[in-house]
């Protein structure tokens, strides 16, 4: 099942498997379509109150797809506060792999359900932004949002 939504940074789109969500694509040309489940319903509501700054963490049932250094590094994702950054040597320490910034790089940019798994609090030691799957504009707004509902 799916659900597209709109949102300050285009539309969404949210793809629903046996009662968890696998996929969230910016997905700019999609067709509306509302959600028809009660966890596409709930995620379009928590997606909503994030943007709006009135949820912090997402209390959604998640089963990305990946290998399991992939299944690591957002587990660790998962656990980068709200308003804070991790740059990709911190990301790699975090999984106990210290030396291996690109591949846990790598593994960071393959994530399926980027905002709901916070991809873009991760970014180069230098304080630079690096990449981001839905463009860097839409990376600093997320990390902006973050910032202005943190202080």
């Amino acid at each position: 099942m799916q659900a597209t939504m709109d949102s300050p940074l285009g539309k969404l789109t949210l793809t629903e498997s046996d009662g968890a969500l696998t996929r969230l694509a910016f997905t700019p040309d999609a067709s509306y379509m509302p959600p028809q489940t009660s966890l596409l319903q709930t995620a379009v509501w928590q997606l909503n109150a994030y943007f709006t700054g009135a949820l912090q963490q997402f209390d959604l049932p998640l089963r990305p797809a990946g290998t399991a250094f992939q299944q690591q590094v957002w587990q660790a994702l998962l656990r980068i506060p709200y308003g804070h950054t991790f740059s990709y040597g911190q990301l790699a320490a975090a999984v106990g792999r210290p030396k291996a910034c690109r591949a846990a790089g790598s593994a960071n940019g393959r994530n399926p359900l980027p905002i709901l798994i916070p991809c873009h609090r991760v970014i180069l030691s230098d304080g630079s932004l690096g990449g981001y799957s839905g463009g860097i504009d839409k990376k600093r707004m997320l990390l902006d949002l973050e910032q202005n509902q943190n202080t």
